[in-house]
């Protein structure tokens, strides 16, 4: 499996529109190729609703992560040592 990480200021704002619908068309192809992204940047200061509840339920799955920092990227990779 790949891990690539991204920093948030190198993302268009338009991928935060979810009504254009671009995030979920490129978060969906590292789904497809298992491919593990994180997003290094500060999310908590989002207004938008819908963008939190976009952020929280990608940060629930295995493959996406919405990091604050390089700290945070790395725990988000850490393999459990069983599963739940």
């Amino acid at each position: 499996m790949c891990s690539i990480a991204l920093n948030k200021v190198a993302i268009t704002e338009d991928f935060f529109k979810l009504s254009i619908c671009l995030a979920g068309e490129i978060l969906q192809k590292f789904i497809n190729y298992n491919t593990k992204l994180s997003i290094i940047g500060d999310s908590t200061c989002c207004s938008n609703n819908p963008l939190k509840d976009f952020i929280y339920r990608s940060n629930h799955d295995k493959n996406i992560f919405f990091v604050s920092t390089e700290e945070n990227e790395l725990k988000s990779w850490q393999i459990p040592d069983k599963l739940d």
